[in-house]
């Protein structure tokens, strides 16, 4: 579990108290101002807490819904057009209107896009993927297309102005 200065101050009461905890080996300092009651934490669960109103998106979400097993290189992250830039070099940023879901990865529950809107998304960016990545992604698209939402779909392909062509598309290569 990570924990913020803040949530520590909380827990233990003073500064001198935390560093008491940690030379005593039951926290550990994995950041500035970011603390864990182990000694080894996951990567995800350090992003989670460090952004907590940012959305796992794109790549980071296709592969945490089992569409792909290419493991991203960088947590891709969405967050809100008026927030602030994030600056770690692991994350990439894209700002977006919010739309959250949670999914439990690996005992985490993460905030994700859902899987109707990232298929959306995946139409509207396919030119930006690699081809073998597009297709592997549109085939695990195809084998779970019963259980997907297509008036969801649709709802998410009318906010924009090529909705014409996205849903064009999406009975192309999924239907």
């Amino acid at each position: 579990m990570i924990l913020t200065y803040k949530e520590c101050i909380e827990k233990y009461g003073s500064d001198y108290q935390i560093k008491k905890e940690m030379k005593a080996g039951k926290l550990f300092q994995k950041e500035k101002g970011y603390y864990s009651l182990q000694k080894s934490c996951s990567e995800i669960e350090m992003i989670i807490t460090k952004f907590p109103r940012a959305i796992y998106t794109g790549e980071s979400a296709y592969y945490y819904f089992g569409l792909t097993d290419v493991i991203p290189d960088k947590h891709y992250l969405a967050t809100k057009r008026t927030d602030s830039r994030i600056k770690d070099e692991n994350v990439r940023q894209v700002f977006v209107k919010d739309d959250i879901f949670e999914i439990e990865y690996r005992g985490l529950m993460i905030s994700i896009y859902g899987q109707e809107r990232l298929l959306v998304d995946l139409i509207r960016t396919k030119s930006k993927l690699p081809f073998d990545y597009y297709k592997e992604i549109i085939g695990s698209y195809r084998s779970r297309a019963e259980s997907m939402d297509f008036f969801l779909i649709e709802e998410y392909a009318s906010k924009f102005r090529t909705k014409k062509a996205i849903m064009n598309a999406i009975q192309l290569e999924i239907l």
